[in-house]
């Protein structure tokens, strides 16, 4: 699956044993299907007995476009490009593609250019036959040309040298296709994956939130980890993390797939049992050889509590603001996909200051490390690290610093979260019962608390828009509704209700005496909207509060 893996692996077959030089043209850049490339390249690559042994890193020996390629360090006198002229008799041979001597007679010139490329081809070649030239074969067509070479001092190549070199030529051809369509592969599942994870987090009052993404190393497939971090109704905030098991272009589909059911799963406002829950059946359909893990976690910044569930993956770490590190004990369950499986929400404390810390497997686990002790090792580095950092960018950075040098197996993907809560004062929460006079007790609790919060100019706008929904919700209501109202850096004003019918804003005619509220909502808010979640619906607007 290596392309310089494959090509070392050709020359450590035929050189010294077979030939004295092996030279690979490939076309530049290889193809990945059936269509074709251009512009041959050779690599020459000398016998290892005619210098000192060296290193061979990654790329060495990978042929790629001159004005792009990545410079690659030198081997002296193991690895070099030579460009054949496009006119000369060595360039008409590589096109030609067929297995055959390349050094019959009239073709010297191609020998020169090969021993010495610009020098002027000897007076007599050697005798007998002394280059081969075997085509490398893809599936379509062919990708290149083997030559092997052998100097005046050795017997000149035979007929059976002839079927060797095409043996060779065959089954580098078959490792050179699947290395190119792998790459090719991974590119574009890299891309893909890339594409479907979130660009930004959201900016919500109450929490500030950190992520990286970090691939697996050059010799693994791309994974199906992502992150995700949805605002919710009451500026709450869904904290999602998960990993699609496999590594593919179709682990990072899945992946996406997976993402965009949780996102709508989301808007519904469910209990993170029952969106793991949702989630699993979903996750059935999309096939049985589909399994996953993911951690969905609610924040709720007034109430300073966490809600959380989990579907077999890693525990969530919580550091807290004095340094100390919990790993949280929610019940693991299996993983999704399986299906039949219950899981269970767990409820827990959310201090302000404290940090939650979401990854996936590739943080903690590795061929020498098991997650148990990949996860106690993470809580003790953040537990001893962590104290005194203010920054989430930098605790991140910290995090992934854990790992250390060499490959990863596996992506990282990591969602931090600090709780900053809710001052307090700055929340108004009132249960009302829906009968005809709740719209007037609406106005007069906003207006009393709009004049605490010293926002008096806001006062007629507001109430005015209260009257409006709150009205609305009583129509509709069969229990009790609550008005709240968040006071950040702009005030927040939700009316929620049992009903499931969400208004819809329309143009009310002349003689209409209703359908003008929503209306006045849209002309006077800053932003509003609507929300189903999974107790009835959610309406509220927001307002810019004026500077003092």
């Amino acid at each position: 699956m290596d392309l310089d893996g494959t090509l070392r692996e050709l020359r450590r077959a035929a050189v010294p044993a077979f030939a004295d030089a092996v030279f690979i043209h490939l076309d530049d850049p290889l193809p990945v299907g059936a269509e074709r490339s251009t512009g041959p390249v050779v690599l020459r690559l000398h016998s290892s007995e005619r210098a000192a042994p060296a290193p061979e890193p990654a790329g060495t020996l990978l042929c790629t476009d001159p004005g792009t390629a990545r410079p690659a360090p030198p081997l002296p006198e193991v690895a070099e490009r030579v460009e054949p002229a496009g006119g000369g008799r060595l360039a008409e041979l590589l096109r030609d593609g067929r297995p055959a001597f390349g050094d019959a007679p009239g073709n010297a010139p191609a020998v020169a250019e090969l021993l010495a490329p610009g020098t002027e081809p000897p007076g007599t070649p050697p005798p007998g036959h002394r280059l081969i030239i075997a085509p490398l074969h893809g599936s379509h067509h062919a990708m290149g040309t083997v030559l092997l070479l052998r100097s005046a001092g050795r017997p000149a190549f035979g007929g059976d040298d002839l079927l060797v070199a095409s043996q060779l030529a065959t089954h580098t051809a078959l490792g050179v296709q699947k290395a190119v369509m792998y790459g090719h592969e991974a590119a574009v599942a890299d891309t893909l994956q890339h594409t479907m994870l979130p660009s930004s987090l959201p900016e919500t009052t109450g929490v500030r939130l950190a992520s990286r993404y970090l691939p697996a190393s050059k010799t693994a497939q791309v994974g199906g980890d992502w992150y995700d971090a949805i605002p919710l109704p009451g500026n709450r905030v869904a904290l999602i993390v998960g990993d699609v098991m496999g590594h593919s272009m179709t682990s990072a589909a899945i992946m996406g797939q997976l993402r965009t059911i949780v996102q709508t799963l989301a808007g519904l406002d469910l209990p993170p049992n029952e969106v793991l829950h949702h989630l699993d059946e979903q996750a059935q359909r999309l096939g049985n050889d589909h399994i996953a893990t993911c951690l969905y976690a609610i924040y709720d910044p007034i109430a300073h509590r966490l809600l959380m569930a989990n579907a077999g993956h890693p525990p969530a770490v919580l550091l807290y603001e004095d340094g100390r590190a919990e790993v949280l004990g929610v019940p693991p369950g299996a993983p999704i996909g399986v299906g039949g499986v219950v899981f269970e929400s767990v409820e827990m404390a959310a201090p302000t200051g404290a940090t939650l810390v979401l990854y996936t497997d590739g943080l903690v686990e590795s061929r020498d490390t098991d997650i148990g002790s990949g996860v106690e090792a993470l809580r003790t580095r953040l537990q001893g690290t962590a104290r005194g950092l203010t920054s989430l960018e930098v605790l991140c950075d910290d995090v992934l610093g854990t790992l250390g040098p060499g490959n990863r197996d596996d992506d990282i993907a990591l969602l931090t979260a600090r709780f900053e809560g809710f001052p307090p004062d700055s929340v108004g929460y009132w249960f009302l019962a829906p009968h005809p006079m709740t719209a007037g007790q609406a106005r007069r609790l906003t207006r009393r608390a709009l004049r605490r919060w010293g926002l008096d100019s806001l006062i007629d706008p507001t109430e005015l828009m209260i009257s409006e929904i709150v009205t609305n919700a009583v129509r509709f209501a069969s229990r009790p509704l609550s008005l709240r109202l968040l006071r950040t850096d702009v005030l927040r004003c939700e009316v929620t209700d049992d009903s499931p019918q969400v208004p819809r804003m329309r143009q009310a005619g002349p003689g209409d005496e209703s359908g003008r509220g929503l209306c006045l909502v849209n002309q006077l808010a800053l932003r509003w909207g609507a929300t189903r979640v999974s107790s009835g619906k959610v309406v509220w607007f927001e307002q810019k509060i004026p500077p003092k």
